[in-house]
């Protein structure tokens, strides 16, 4: 073996000496094999599953003035994940509509509100009607007041996302929105699937790039380009609508990442298995991590959440930057929004 080459080794063994390992962030994550197990199910593509570092490095954040967003995205952890099949877009209006006509299922927007869903809550103030929760431009509001632009919509639901009046009319090839993580189970049922867990969902989102900011890179606009479906503009007052978009989008309106997935970053946000918790990473295992056994929300202790990823079109670099693929949500599993919807996994053996 050359000099030059044994040089690197050896230094290597000191560090491991000295310290234990090398740093963990220092070790090239190793993928699978890229060929799937056989032929893809419809609508699906293969990701070969491997290793990645998953989350966001605090390196990475010091540029962006809403780093707070993402504490419970450390420490960044090296994870290994099986391969799997995945939906090449976000569930449709016009899929969930043919689950809707197949098995008569009702979503929880459209049933009459139980006060057994909202523990602490006055009668009085449970809504009689079945509703769900609505984006709704204010002409002002405070950066503090999430209330100023959620609204409480009567009628509200997948098939119409914005209440009474609105309907999937051109909107067939958008995502559905207005879907629960329970609703998003359902549906995974029926169609001999199931949700991503948030190891599975970032792992597909990177498309095989290394500790990369965005799902295609480090620039958010290569070649000038908008690359997702997010917000542009100044949240909540003024969306300018550089990417073509005030709402959802077709899916598959932006290119594909480097497993021909599409919308992994904005549009609507996505369902995972996983319940939430701040502190996973800190004692999350390295191979195939089902997320924790239990959920705990600092801000709402006790609430049941589960994983949300990828963003919406609501997202804008001056409020929420969640789009990024290290980036973490959560949502009640029984609470719809007109930002949420979901994809489905299917295991490479489910597959044959």
């Amino acid at each position: 073996m050359a000099t030059a080459k044994v040089l690197p080794v050896c230094i290597a063994i000191f560090i491991i000496g000295i310290f234990g390992q090398l740093p963990a962030q220092t070790v090239q994550p190793k993928l699978n094999a890229s060929k799937p197990p056989g032929p893809a199910p419809e609508g699906m593509v293969w990701v070969p599953g491997g290793e990645f570092y998953m989350g966001i490095s605090k390196e990475q954040l010091k540029k962006f003035p809403n780093a707070f967003h993402f504490r419970d995205c450390q420490p960044v952890h090296k994870v290994y994940v099986d391969g799997f099949w995945m939906d090449k877009t976000e569930v449709t209006n016009e899929q969930f509509a043919r689950f809707v006509k197949a098995t008569n299922y009702v979503t929880g927007a459209e049933r009459k509100p139980d006060p057994r869903d909202f523990p602490g809550v006055p009668d009085k103030d449970i809504p009689k009607e079945p509703f769900s929760i609505v984006f709704q431009m204010p002409k002002e509001a405070r950066r503090d007041d999430p209330l100023s632009w959620w609204k409480l919509v009567k009628g509200a639901c997948w098939k119409n996302p914005e209440g009474p009046g609105s309907n999937l009319k051109g909107r067939e090839k958008h995502p559905v929105v207005q879907v629960s993580w329970d609703d998003a189970v359902a549906y995974c049922k029926w169609a001999g699937k199931r949700l991503p867990t948030e190891a599975e969902w970032e792992f597909a989102a990177r498309g095989g790039l290394d500790r990369k900011l965005y799902c295609w890179g480090d620039e958010l606009k290569p070649g000038g380009k908008w690359l997702c479906n997010i917000w542009q503009g100044k949240f909540p007052t003024h969306n300018s609508a550089e990417d073509g978009f005030t709402g959802t989008a077709p899916v598959g309106s932006f290119p594909p990442n480097g497993y021909g997935l599409v919308d992994m970053a904005g549009n609507a946000w996505e369902w995972c298995a996983d319940f939430y918790r701040p502190d996973y990473y800190e004692k999350s295992p390295e191979k195939n991590p089902q997320g924790p056994k239990t959920s705990y929300d600092p801000f709402e202790p006790g609430v049941v959440k589960r994983i949300q990823r990828g963003g919406s079109f609501l997202c804008a670099d001056n409020y929420c930057m969640r789009y990024l693929p290290g980036a973490r949500n959560k949502g009640e599993p029984k609470s719809a929004a007109s930002h949420t919807g979901f994809r489905c996994v299917k295991d490479a053996k489910a597959a044959k």
